[in-house]
């Protein structure tokens, strides 16, 4: 039992599946963004081989504070490797891993930007520190609307496990087909653009104003981590909205598809969208999607 898990976690559908599909969306990224802007775009296998070197690089450290900067990173890669693993589970067994996995799952998807945070203050550099500061008034925008849309999906399905959701819909079509359900999915998408950190919700990051803001200390493996932690949640996060809102049919082909639909919607709106401020941002959040998330969890108490 204890090697059935471990093998679950690291290979597959774990650390090794969930590294090689995200490094293989991130390159789809990087391709759809090139042919937007006319350029050619990098082969596949480039992301494996920026990853790679990186490996290979020094790492630096602040004085004093190594240990949180070291370990840092490593929370957010787990927290996302068991994400993926939970999600993947699900789907091969259509059960349940244990009872209110959805909040199990809610809370990880928190843990990267936590992370960042951590590892970031650790580095007790200025513009980290801006960064820092960005990355937790992002999280304080983003994170209601997100819950307030799965909030919808709870309504709607009666459960808190995933398996219970995915057979909700197996039964009763996709969520995303009723009102309260494509509400929460818009809402969920543009939350999820914010997880991942790209535009218009990059503030934390941006280059050309606070040199990559909270990576800015980072180098050599702990840079490497970060990075493949955002390639897993670019696998995760668009197969996590897959689940919740679009699980009617769960057919190899038709979540092969799903998904990458999902992921050319996101590389789309990061490359056709300017930044927005970090004030801007909250009072997206909180003025738009915030409202909108709530008129979903209506319509789903009136069966809408």
């Amino acid at each position: 039992m204890f090697f059935k898990q471990l093998f679950y976690y690291l290979i597959f559908p774990g650390f090794l599946f969930a590294s090689v599909v995200g490094l293989l969306a991130g390159w789809v990224d990087r391709k759809v963004s090139a042919r937007i802007q006319y350029r050619v775009g990098p082969p596949w296998y480039q992301n494996f081989v920026d990853i790679i070197k990186l490996f290979g690089k020094e790492i630096i450290t602040p004085p004093g504070r190594a240990f949180t900067f070291l370990f840092a990173p490593l929370m957010g890669i787990v927290s996302s490797t068991i994400v993926a693993s939970f999600l993947g589970l699900v789907l091969l067994n259509s059960q349940s891993i244990f009872f209110a996995d959805l909040i199990i799952v809610i809370y990880l998807l928190t843990v990267p930007a936590i992370s960042l945070i951590i590892g970031a203050s650790a580095s007790a550099n200025p513009l980290a520190s801006i960064g820092v500061s960005r990355e937790i008034k992002m999280v304080l925008g983003y994170e209601l609307p997100f819950i307030l849309s799965l909030a919808i999906v709870i309504i709607k399905a009666g459960s808190l496990r995933l398996a219970d959701i995915i057979n909700y819909q197996l039964l009763n079509g996709s969520l995303a087909l009723s009102w309260s359900g494509a509400i929460g999915l818009i809402v969920a998408f543009l939350c999820i653009q914010a997880k991942l950190g790209f535009v218009p919700f990059d503030a934390p990051e941006a280059d050309q104003e606070i040199m990559c803001g909270t990576l800015i200390e980072y180098s050599g493996l702990p840079l490497a981590i970060f990075r493949l932690t955002r390639f897993i949640l670019l696998y995760t996060l668009p197969l996590f909205l897959i689940i919740i809102f679009l699980s009617g049919d769960i057919k190899l082909t038709s979540l092969g598809i799903k998904f990458l639909l999902i992921l050319v919607a996101i590389i789309l709106v990061k490359n056709t969208n300017p930044r927005l401020r970090i004030d801007q941002a909250i009072r997206f959040f909180w003025k738009i999607l915030t409202p909108l998330a709530v008129l979903g969890v209506i319509l789903a108490f009136l069966g809408k």
